[in-house]
């Protein structure tokens, strides 16, 4: 094979094992999320199959309310007709034999009717253990004589039938022999075990209906039928229910039981007009079975595919990505460290990381030029920045960084240092009388003057702020310092700039002129405060005058204010 061959060869494994590589790699770490969103959709199926079962029991509350309705309807619509057929009956062995020969056989729930009389004993009945019963204790029987109508009895315990049962009454009068009876039916609860068992036909679901003392009333699994009339084996589990309820203040729910099996999801309803309540054991892992084999199955591919991506993105990530943007941080870091030479000849690149190098070397370039520009435009902005615009004259910044420059140089020579500090006279009224743009126009002409006198005497003119202008004079005695002050008055004066509202009919300046030699008892800006004071006097002696400040050396005696 040739060189040109392999070299070739070489750039096309390059490309290979590039960007498109990384892409690949991508697109398997784009996986994790469809397999994390394939566990959220069985968790969530998983808690739909636990909600469907919670809705299953309040809807099997709701039937077998409805249905209890229509069972007791219609007791109460045969115990009319059987009480009309009594009352009619010439004699009560009569009217007994009529009851037996008018029991339906349609109607299986109805176990048995029965005829109790004023003793509180049943005197006939359609099932013969019956007959002798003394009844008297009932409650219902009594309700029944007191309302005179139809009652219906809570879930009791049947003492004839030994099973439990709901009682319905209905007073009942002969009206041939006077005879004041109640008429009584017992309801079967095998329709209730039937419609639970229809309704909880799945796995991981048992149903059981208990009255209110935790009687077993009806099962929904063949298996649990022996437990239909015997106390709840869990009792604590209907503790566990009330106390739910009262904390709740609700009458159907769920809740985690501990039982003997280990714990289970209980959810309980009562059934509306009575103490009974359904109560739905909901045993998760044989429920949800089928799901949670499906959730850990997933998970355990998820574990697998991640640990191949991790291994795959590591290997392939350190040769391919990682490298080159070391490589390429390092290019960064040479320029940010004013290494401006052109990097894109760096032969450890990647084909696909090329560009970027030469992009750095255009921008080395760019970034010499921009450097250049930036050098001369800051320039112009120092200048600008301490350049006053409407007097043409050096700003307060200006001004101090002069002033610092000059107290530095007269300290290591011994020269003095002078400052005057000039105030326009009345000039806001000026501003008031004749406007803005008049008082613009004024400063400009005061400054005029300033930057004359300034580069005739070897001084620097500025404006410290408003109406208030300042020269300073390096190498400028005190007597000296006076006379330019002086000539400043004059000149500003000679301008002949009217105001009208000035006791002088024209424009005219205070100033007040501080100098000294700069040493270890004064600085700057007690240079400034003396010349700051000096035109306060100048101000208040009339105005339109010079007034000089003197500074002495605090180690001959303490600072003097003279004028």
């Amino acid at each position: 094979m040739s060189i040109n061959s392999f070299v070739g060869d070489t750039s096309k494994l390059k490309t290979l094992v590039g960007i498109r590589a990384r892409l690949i790699l991508l697109a398997l770490i784009l996986v994790v999320p469809m397999m994390l969103d394939r566990v959220r959709l069985l968790e969530e199926s998983r808690q739909q199959q636990v909600q469907i079962a919670n809705n299953e029991l309040a809807e099997l509350a709701r039937h077998t309310a409805d249905a209890q309705r229509e069972v007791i309807l219609t007791v109460q619509a045969v115990l009319k007709s059987s009480a009309f057929i009594y009352g009619l009956a010439r004699t009560p062995d009569q009217a007994c034999d009529i009851l037996r020969a008018s029991m339906r056989s349609d109607l299986p729930w109805i176990r048995s009717i029965s005829v109790v009389g004023n003793s509180g004993k049943v005197s006939c009945s359609t099932s013969d253990r019956i007959v002798g019963l003394d009844l008297s204790d009932r409650s219902y029987i009594t309700r029944a004589r007191i309302a005179k109508s139809f009652v219906v009895s809570d879930y009791i315990f049947s003492r004839a039938a030994n099973l439990p049962t709901i009682m319905t009454a209905l007073p009942a009068a002969n009206t041939i022999s006077g005879d004041h009876s109640v008429m009584i039916a017992a309801i079967d609860l095998k329709w209730i075990s039937e419609l639970m068992r229809r309704r909880t036909d799945r796995a991981g679901l048992s149903a059981l209906f208990v009255d209110n003392n935790g009687i077993v009333l009806a099962a929904s699994r063949s298996q649990d039928a022996s437990l239909i009339g015997k106390p709840l084996q869990e009792q604590a589990l209907l503790t566990a229910v009330a106390n739910h309820e009262i904390d709740t203040a609700k009458d159907s729910g769920s809740l985690l039981f501990q039982s003997r099996d280990g714990k289970k999801e209980i959810t309980f309803a009562r059934v509306d007009g009575t103490q009974a309540r359904m109560i739905v054991s909901i045993d998760e892992s044989e429920l949800l079975g089928d799901i949670d084999r499906s959730i850990r199955t997933a998970y355990m591919q998820l574990g697998i595919l991640v640990m191949f991506a991790l291994l795959g993105g590591w290997l392939a990530g350190e040769r391919l990505i990682i490298r080159p943007i070391g490589i390429i941080t390092s290019l960064a870091n040479r320029v940010g460290q004013g290494d401006l030479s052109s990097p894109e000849n760096d032969i450890r690149l990647p084909p696909e990381f090329q560009p970027l190098a030469r992009a750095f070397g255009r921008m080395a370039v760019q970034l010499r030029e921009r450097e250049r520009e930036l050098v001369a435009t800051n320039d112009r902005l120092q200048v600008m920045a301490s350049v006053d615009m409407i007097s043409g004259l050096a700003n307060r910044r200006g001004l101090q960084n002069r002033l610092e420059f000059e107290w530095k140089k007269a300290e290591q020579t011994g020269g003095p240092v002078s400052l005057i500090m000039i105030d326009v006279d009345h000039f806001k009224l000026f501003n008031d009388t004749y406007g803005h743009l008049e008082g613009d126009k004024c400063l400009r002409r005061i400054g005029e003057v300033l930057a004359a006198i300034a580069g005739e005497a070897a001084g620097f003119a500025a404006r410290y702020g408003g109406e208030e202008f300042c020269l300073l004079l390096p190498k400028t005695n005190g007597i000296a310092a006076m006379e330019i002050g002086e000539r400043v008055r004059a000149a500003v004066e000679a301008l002949n700039v009217p105001h009208s509202m000035s006791a002088f009919q024209q424009v005219t300046i205070s100033a007040g002129m501080a100098a000294v030699a700069p040493g270890q008892a004064t600085s700057v800006q007690d240079l400034i405060e003396a010349a700051d004071a000096a035109l306060y006097v100048a101000k208040h002696r009339g105005r339109n005058n010079v007034v000089a400040h003197a500074l002495i050396r605090a180690d001959e005696k303490p600072l003097s204010l003279a004028s």
